[in-house]
């Protein structure tokens, strides 16, 4: 989809907010959900007229050395025999979810995140595919949508057949910057030749796709330097590429403390490498799909989004609305049925949960009818840029404007800006409005009204 970079509208607008992985956002998950509420919600799901299929996350959170940018719930080692231990208790937790939903629910995606999944050796890693395919219904063919996070620095060509072999046929790998001094100054040595050696190993195992992750706002980044990676990528020719905004949020995470704050680039130099980034990419056939994501017009999420069947979870974008998601692992979120509901977020406790034979579970949220329409326009929002309104009235027994209408005095603004529009019983976010699809979706989100914690969360650019 076309999207429009508008300098003024988008320093205007540019607010802290959440990236709407779910509706309602883990900021608003409470202590009062309990293990015994998630057996509640997995019972419900295997009740439904037509179970929904299943879609599995597996999180590992080890890592051998420590990206200063990172956010990500991980544990930085070199003592590889921690995977071991991990493993038995990840075991014990796929024994306890397993056995909770019907079997003959078909997994139809599956996805190992970190961390870094390839800390775990060979042996570890066809190990636990083959613990899973034992548990749950996983399928038999290469039908379903089986991903992996890759560091380019953990594996070889060699790796890439194994995990082809058990199962995975989309690659996710980390690059960020392809730029030496940007590389050191974040504490990620990534020479591009070892990049290019793994992904053409997913090529020459037939991978399904390759994405790429980059970021941009990093230190000693420039709209040149950063140029040359994208062109860098271009050349590459993956299939997606996601490109983050770096938030420096120090105080929530402690490795950003080790980054040089006077040589991260200026807000105004960040927003002209993401103009030209958006510029560059959109030239060279990638589609913007929306928060941070491109993908070739050939690509699934691109003809999702056109067909209008896209859908964000707490993996990003993906094209498998229907799925029931159980999350496996420290700190790892699931959604089933009607809920959702995050793992302990260390070791120690998530171990001890496990040792007592109890779903590690610390919080989470049951979905309200209030929960459910919000979190559908906002969706629609996020995946197809618009909102049916007449669908969202039908299906949930609503006058749109009437229900709306806190909302509506909000939408009017923004469509007097030219960021939206509503017309024909459709609201439209127009190219211009896309970027800040996030701030627009904000306008639905009754939680982040009531808390504006906005110090939880990144600027929307």
């Amino acid at each position: 989809m076309k999207v429009q970079f508008d300098i003024e509208k988008i320093t205007r607008y540019d607010e802290a907010g959440p990236r709407y992985t779910s509706y309602p956002t883990a900021v608003a998950f409470s202590g009062t959900f309990t293990e015994k509420n998630y057996l509640e919600q997995a019972e419900l799901s295997n009740d439904c007229p037509i179970p929904a299929p299943l879609s599995l996350y597996f999180h590992i959170p080890f890592c051998d050395t420590i990206c200063f940018y990172c956010a990500c719930n991980k544990v930085v080692t070199k003592d590889y025999s921690k995977a071991d231990t991990y493993l038995e208790y990840l075991y014990r937790e796929i024994d306890m979810q397993s056995v909770l939903f019907d079997n003959d629910r078909v997994v139809e995606q599956l996805h190992w995140g970190g961390g870094t999944p390839t800390f775990l050796n060979h042996d570890q890693m066809r190990a636990l595919m083959d613990y899973t395919r034992r548990r749950f219904n996983l399928l038999d063919n290469d039908a379903g949508d089986y991903s992996i996070e890759i560091d380019p620095r953990s594996v070889t060509a060699e790796t890439i057949t194994l995990l082809r072999e058990i199962g995975f046929n989309r690659f996710s790998l980390g690059v960020q910057d392809v730029n030496p001094r940007v590389q050191a100054a974040v504490n990620r040595i990534q020479p591009i030749e070892d990049t290019l050696a793994i992904i053409n190993a997913c090529r020459a195992n037939k991978a399904k796709s390759i994405s790429i992750d980059l970021i941009y706002g990093l230190p000693l980044q420039t709209q040149e330097s950063f140029s040359e990676t994208l062109q860098t990528i271009i050349d590459i020719s993956p299939d997606r590429i996601s490109l983050f905004n770096y938030a420096h949020l120090p105080h929530l995470f402690k490795p950003q403390r080790r980054i040089n704050v006077v040589e991260l680039p200026p807000a105004r130099n960040k927003l002209d490498i993401l103009q030209h980034s958006i510029e560059t990419l959109t030239a060279a056939g990638y589609v913007y799909i929306g928060m941070d994501h491109f993908a070739k017009p050939t690509d699934q999420l691109s003809k999702a989004q056109e067909a209008g069947e896209l859908h964000r979870n707490f993996q990003g974008y993906t094209t498998h609305a229907g799925c029931d998601l159980v999350a496996m692992g420290v700190s790892a979120i699931s959604s089933v049925h009607d809920s959702y509901s995050q793992n302990e977020k260390t070791l120690d406790d998530y171990y001890e949960a496990i040792d007592e034979e109890r779903l590690p579970i610390i919080k989470g949220v049951s979905l309200m009818r209030e929960d459910l329409l919000r979190r559908e326009v906002i969706q629609q929002l996020s995946c197809q840029f618009m909102v049916d309104i007449r669908e969202i009235e039908h299906s949930y027994g609503i006058n749109f404007v009437d229900y709306f209408s806190l909302e509506m005095a909000e939408l009017e603004a923004l469509a007097a800006d030219d960021l939206l529009s509503i017309e024909d019983d459709f609201l439209f976010i127009t190219p211009a409005g896309r970027l800040l699809v996030r701030r627009i979706c904000m306008v639905f989100d009754a939680y982040f009204r009531e808390q504006r914690m906005e110090q939880r969360y990144s600027k929307v650019i």
